[in-house]
Parts: C-alpha cells; sequence; structure tokens
C-alpha cells in the first residue's frame, strides 16, 4: 500500500539515523578501523542489512523511501523497481510491493550459464526503472547496474538508496554524468548528530569520526 503521507525530509533523515543507531546497524571505530570495499580504511560501518530482521523498522524505513522517492521523482515516475545484488534485493521488493509495480533484480555479473542473464524477472523495452540499493559510497558501483538496466532498452535515471555516506563530493556528480539522480534517507551527518544528542558512543570516538567525515581522504592517507 502506497503511504499517504510522510514526514519533511530533514525529520526522516533523523528518524533513519536514529533507527539504525537503535538497531546496532552503525558501527565507530578509530583503533583498529574497518576495511571498505575499495581497500581503504574507515572508522565508520554501516550494516543495512540488518534492517531485514526488523520489521517495525523495516516497514518505515521501506514507506519513508516510497514516499521520498515519489515526492523527488513523481508518483507515475517508474514502471519497474530493480534492486541490485544481493543487498538491494529485499528493499527493491518492499519499494515495488508499496508502489504496486513489478520488480525485478540485477546480478553484479552474468551467472555464467542458462540464459548468462544479468535481469533476472520480466523487465521491458521502454520501462522507466528504479534501482533500489541499501546504501552508496561514492556511486560507482551503481553504474554497472544501471548499465545492464539500459541495456534490456529500458530507462534508469534515478536510484535510491537507504543511506548515502555524504561525504565524498564526486558522487552526485559520478551519477549525474551517467544521467541518474539519487535519493536518500540519512548521511553519516545525520547519524554523527543523533549519536551526539543521544550520547550513544564515546565523545573522543564521535570526535575522531568527525574529522575522517570533514576530510575522509586526509584520514586514510595519514593511516596508510
Amino acid at each position: 500500500m502506497i503511504p499517504a503521507s510522510y514526514p519533511p525530509k530533514d525529520e526522516i533523515a533523523r528518524l533513519t539515523a536514529s533507527m539504525l543507531l537503535e538497531i546496532g546497524a552503525v558501527h565507530f571505530n578509530a583503533e583498529e578501523p574497518f576495511t571498505l570495499a575499495s581497500g581503504l580504511p574507515s572508522p565508520t560501518y554501516i550494516d543495512c542489512r540488518k534492517l531485514i530482521s526488523f520489521p517495525r523498522i523495516r516497514a518505515t524505513l521501506m514507506d519513508f523511501l516510497t514516499c521520498t522517492v515519489m515526492r523527488e521523482a513523481g508518483f507515475e515516475a517508474f514502471d519497474n523497481i530493480a534492486g541490485g545484488e544481493t543487498a538491494g534485493i529485499p528493499f527493491a521488493a518492499l519499494v515495488a510491493e508499496r508502489m504496486a509495480l513489478p520488480m525485478t533484480y540485477v546480478r553484479k555479473k552474468p551467472k555464467g550459464y542458462g540464459r548468462n542473464a544479468r535481469i533476472e524477472g520480466a523487465m521491458t523495452e521502454g520501462e522507466r526503472v528504479l534501482l533500489v540499493e541499501d546504501l552508496t559510497t561514492d556511486g560507482g558501483s551503481k553504474l554497472s547496474f544501471v548499465d545492464a538496466i539500459r541495456e534490456t532498452g529500458a530507462s534508469c535515471g534515478h536510484t535510491a538508496v537507504i543511506f548515502y555516506y555524504g561525504i565524498f563530493p564526486e558522487t552526485v556528480k559520478t551519477l549525474g554524468d551517467h544521467g541518474v539522480q539519487l535519493h536518500h534517507l540519512c548521511t553519516w551527518w545525520d547519524v554523527l548528530e543523533v549519536a551526539r544528542d543521544k550520547e550513544i558512543f564515546d565523545v573522543d570516538i564521535l570526535n575522531e569520526v568527525e574529522i575522517f567525515l570533514r576530510d575522509p581522504r586526509a584520514w586514510q592517507a595519514a593511516r596508510g
């Protein structure tokens, strides 16, 4: 069912950050940094996959994501909702259910047998597709999914995520240069603000996280 009302964007961001903190999806550790997919260190880590195990929070955030997309892109802007393998698949299914639209998913690479397809489900030429993922860092990983969708003859000019890092200035440009608009619920800045307000982490840890967020490349370079 399509949600009929929703809070303003800043309240959605604050509530989303609070929910992610509540379920333990947010991890801060400056002493033993996490390794990102890029191989670079980070004192922050977010695990949006955890959301699938919390039905009340999951449902609320999917309402928020659906409403955000409709508000920013249009109520009749899409014909198909695609999830990126693997983290985007459950969230795409939940958004598709709310928007009463077909759902598909995009493989990271052809499976190597059978039809050797990257698109699973029914996607046809001319369809307007929304790509749904759990998060984005610099936007680069989304481009392969977008290209696979476009190879079917469908269009993909929008991607929606629960969490956007919000600290790499090239992200919006990377997606924009590829003709893709980003929609998101919250960023690291929202999480940091709520964490400070609720005193969830030690102040020293939060201060180090803020140093990283203000200049992640310099923070990473200082740690090799």
